[in-house]
């Protein structure tokens, strides 16, 4: 038997990349659907913090803005292969010019869960030494923790 919610792994891998791995107890469907369906998005992003989403077009070249405590997140999508792969461009206004490569993967696994791998990739290791020094992994962890509250939810009602 697992556990009902499994730890959320976060690791540096070769010089640019930090790897982030995290265990949910949702279909590969529901999973896809909480990450690109905007009134999903804006449930579990940030948190407890409000956030505004000004655009997000889920398609190949689309754009997507995020705004939190007045600071915005956005990209751009290069991939979109529903329901196992994601990958976007991220720029945070904290950091103009720095733009990261996010590639998302979702492993479908038995009993319902997924895995979901996010591979970020920086432009240098001082880069990516600075994101892992910033405090990413609580701000990820306690929106992981409300995606997991809304996807119970979710499962809950039967969507």
């Amino acid at each position: 038997m697992h556990e009902k919610t499994e730890a959320m792994k976060i690791v540096p891998q070769g010089q640019q990349e930090i790897r982030v791995e995290r265990v949910f107890e949702a279909s590969r469907e529901r999973v896809w659907s909480a990450l690109t369906d905007p009134k999903l998005v804006v449930q579990w992003w940030g948190g407890e913090k409000a956030v505004t989403i000004e655009r997000m077009d889920v398609v190949k070249g689309g754009r997507y803005r995020f705004v939190e405590d007045g600071l915005g997140y956005e990209g751009r999508y290069r991939e979109v292969t529903p329901p196992e792969r994601l990958v976007c461009t991220f720029e945070w206004d904290g950091m103009p010019g720095h733009v990261i490569v996010h590639t998302m993967t979702l492993e479908e696994l038995p009993g319902r869960r997924t895995r979901l791998v996010t591979m970020w990739l920086h432009h240098t290791e001082a880069e990516r030494d600075g994101v892992l020094g910033s405090g990413v992994e609580s701000g990820m962890a306690e929106s992981y923790a409300a995606l997991d509250r809304l996807l119970a939810r979710l499962e809950g009602e039967g969507r």
